[in-house]
């Protein structure tokens, strides 16, 4: 082969078919998510109850992610990703054609299947195909590029919206239908990549990956405080419109495309305990910030600086890439996101009643769990591997 054809097949990569993925699911998933509210009441004639019903299926396959070990048994990882990337764009691009409860919840359905499965794929396949050394650099550019797209994304349904005037049965198609049609070509450009390892092919639950597992949930915890409770904050006690809330989400995405990629570099020298006791420690002075603000603009900064923190969290990936069994990549992938999903039921129920006592309440409790995930970090060694999971309670 010439020097130029290898040049014109070196970009077939796996590092840069991650790259496309991830920045095809925010055209999809982004537009679904701005749109639903509006859709829902505008359309559909959804109440309080229909979309909080709503809301609960769409969390529904998060706790099935589990399952896709039992898939891969008919199936290789990276068809299976591009299968679930249909159902997602497809999914979205059919919503505007059911404005109605029972078709709403049909397509969420499809579209949170393809979702959920795909994020667990992608983080197998990462943490399979990236070595140790470039996986916390790669996984921040991952951030970013998605960010790039969700930017693009949100431009774009303003343009369509506010401009040119199209229904939300167009936009769904038309977003929905552009991140189905780059995902054939994805999977028409790229070849099959060889796994490194073959991966287990049943449900897994090891002792010494507990504080993973641990990690993992308190994780998921945390972001429902920031997407339920942190905006919610935003609107009720100072009154950001909806627009105000757009400007807010993006400048947290210019923040992620700006600095991810150097937030996993960083990860890579610093290690993830130092990391994570930055994110967590970081995240007890925001969350009892809220808690105390009475200033709009502070507010918005905490929100902020709340959403960057997430490009850290990354960490405990990169954590479980180095303790693990290379076989367990994708079995883990599918129990981690199924465990992270048991906060998306707890939170936002048990933390709504107590909102309805004491608002700041919640940021408190937040913030007392942020100590219990900092405490966790500490437990992290120097230098994981497997055998030096953890630095005190090993078992095996």
């Amino acid at each position: 082969m010439s020097g130029e054809g290898k040049n014109r097949g070196r970009w077939k990569s796996p590092e840069n078919f991650l790259l496309v993925v991830s920045f095809i699911v925010p055209i999809a998933f982004a537009s679904w998510s701005a749109l639903l509210n509006n859709f829902s009441v505008e359309n559909a004639g959804f109440n309080g109850s229909d979309i909080g019903i709503l809301q609960s299926v769409r969390e529904i396959p998060g706790f099935l992610a589990f399952s896709a070990v039992f898939i891969l048994l008919f199936i290789k990882e990276q068809r299976f990703l591009m299968i679930a990337l249909s159902m997602l764009t497809l999914g979205v691009a059919v919503t505007g054609f059911f404005p109605s409860f029972n078709g709403l919840l049909m397509t969420t359905l499809l579209m949170s299947c393809g979702f959920h499965y795909l994020e667990t794929l992608k983080q197998s396949l990462t943490l399979q195909w990236i070595n140790k050394d470039e996986a916390p650099e790669m996984l921040g550019k991952l951030i970013s590029a998605g960010a790039l797209a969700s930017l693009l994304t949100y431009g774009c349904l303003w343009l369509m919206l506010d401009l040119l005037k199209l229904s939300y049965l167009w936009v769904y198609l038309i977003t929905g239908g552009i991140a189905f049609a780059l995902t054939i070509i994805a999977a028409l450009i790229f070849p099959q990549f060889q796994a490194k390892t073959i991966q287990n092919k049943k449900l897994l639950l090891r002792k010494r990956y507990w504080l993973y597992y641990a990690l993992t949930f308190m994780s998921g915890a945390r972001r429902q405080i920031f997407t339920v409770f942190a905006g919610f904050l935003m609107v009720e006690k100072f009154g950001y419109s909806a627009s105000e809330i757009t400007l807010l989400f993006l400048i947290n995405y210019v923040f992620n495309f700006l600095f991810a990629k150097k937030i996993g570099r960083t990860i890579g020298i610093i290690g993830e305990r130092r990391a994570l006791m930055l994110e967590y420690g970081g995240l007890v002075l925001v969350f009892v910030g809220y808690g105390i603000v009475e200033n709009a603009h502070i507010a918005a900064g905490l929100y902020v600086v709340d959403h960057l923190f997430f490009a850290l969290a990354l960490a405990i990936k990169t954590y479980f890439q180095k303790i693990a069994d290379p076989a367990d990549m994708a079995s883990t992938a599918g129990v981690s996101f199924t465990i992270n999903h048991i906060a998306a039921v707890i939170i936002p129920a048990s933390f709504g009643l107590i909102w309805m006592v004491s608002p700041p309440a919640v940021f408190y409790i937040g913030a007392v769990m942020a100590v219990a995930s900092f405490l966790l970090s500490l437990n992290i060694p120097g230098i994981p591997a497997k055998g030096n999971e953890v630095r005190v309670l090993q078992w095996q």
